[in-house]
């Protein structure tokens, strides 16, 4: 049996995947959780074999999907494993998703036959990446193009949304110095000189939303 606990901000979707998965005899859903901090908690308090990962909570929310798995991935055995079930499907989220230990990516849209089939694979700790996500790391390994460390995406996450270097190094807990040399390394990397520029080539290349 699949001990599982959905992740989400959204109610109906939560609602959705509970009357999906509900009937699956080898899945039996233990909590739900609304925010990031929840999922990190009844995770703790739970021990589920799988928790399935949202990676956005909303404007207001503390912690991102990302963290949360990073934190679940580093609680003692049994560990959970992650899946994370996003809309999202840049560089910056998928890099920071398996960097942060999750088993397996799938986006919303994705079949019911596939999701349950990467729940059963990801509860046993097999990958199941979708085979769009799948292709898109492989392809991002192959290709010679331009390649930013999860760190530095973040930091131009932040910087895409009109932050400053001072404002982005406390919320990343960085110094405003270690900021500026990753936005270095994004400049000479992506090829530009300034902030908007490195924005706007990261965007156009599918490495930020």
């Amino acid at each position: 049996m699949i001990r599982l606990a959905i992740a989400d901000d959204h109610p109906i979707v939560r609602a959705g995947l509970r009357a999906m998965l509900e009937p699956e005899n080898d899945i039996h859903i233990v909590g739900e959780a609304p925010t990031a901090d929840d999922a990190v908690a009844i995770a703790r308090e739970l021990a589920p074999d799988l928790v399935l990962m949202d990676l956005q909570f909303g404007a207001r929310a503390v912690m991102t999907g990302v963290e949360a798995t990073a934190q679940i991935r580093a609680l003692p055995d049994p560990t959970p494993h992650v899946l994370v079930l996003t809309n999202y499907d840049t560089d910056l989220d998928i890099l920071g998703a398996v960097e942060a230990g999750a088993s397996g990516y799938l986006l919303k849209d994705a079949p019911p036959a596939e999701l349950l089939a990467a729940i059963r694979a990801a509860a046993a700790g097999q990958s199941a990446l979708a085979p769009a996500i799948a292709s898109r790391l492989m392809r991002r390994m192959r290709e010679p193009r331009v390649r930013l460390s999860a760190r530095e995406l973040e930091v131009l996450e932040h910087v895409a949304r009109g932050q400053a270097n001072t404002q982005v190094a406390a919320e990343l807990f960085l110094t405003e110095a270690t900021v500026k040399s990753h936005l270095a390394h994004v400049f000479t990397k992506l090829g530009v000189t300034s902030r908007t520029a490195a924005v706007a080539s990261a965007r156009s290349q599918g490495l930020l939303r």
